[in-house]
């Protein structure tokens, strides 16, 4: 328990200058039982390696996207969080999530992402926690994302109902 309040201790700082740790402890989480060495962090740095993020995204299947529309997108959100695994002087990146807002009412979270190696540890839930602990933090109210249907309950289990109040998302594309 003990290493894991450490690892998520808002006033240690990673090897880097740029990259800081935050977040809250991941309590009974298969993670905390899979201490392999490593530490894991997040950190809302903006200036990630596109070709790395890139990667993330491969491994868990998703179509590639342009770089300089990841980067483009990357540059306009309001929040950008990625979760990082470091194990000596290696560094990898293990998640990521991003959200657009209108700095006053409202917020969206995009791209939400934890490589498969890590997945059903809890991470990404500590991961979406702190999204959501970030948003509030200034002063959002109103967060919403959109989920493909397998991952409809994960977001559920934090909270995020589907059309809450019956309201119904509308979509407009190009013909």
């Amino acid at each position: 328990m003990v290493f894991w309040k450490s690892l998520f201790n808002t006033s240690d700082t990673a090897s880097t200058s740029k990259t800081t740790v935050e977040g809250d402890p991941i309590e009974g989480t298969a993670a905390n039982r899979a201490n392999n060495g490593s530490r894991i962090f997040f950190s809302t740095e903006r200036e990630l390696d596109l070709y790395e993020l890139e990667e993330l995204c491969d491994a868990v299947g998703w179509s590639r996207r342009p770089l300089r529309k990841v980067k483009k997108a990357l540059q306009f959100s309001f929040l950008v969080v990625s979760m990082w695994e470091e194990r000596g002087a290696k560094r990898r990146i293990i998640g990521f999530a991003r959200a657009t807002s209108d700095h006053a009412f409202n917020a969206t979270i995009w791209d939400v992402v934890v490589h498969p190696d890590f997945q059903s540890k809890g991470l990404g839930k500590a991961m979406m926690k702190y999204m959501i602990k970030k948003l509030r933090s200034e002063d959002i109210s109103n967060i919403t994302l959109f989920a493909d249907p397998h991952v409809v309950n994960f977001y559920g289990g934090l909270g995020f109902l589907a059309d809450p109040e019956g309201i119904k998302g509308m979509f407009w594309y190009p013909e």
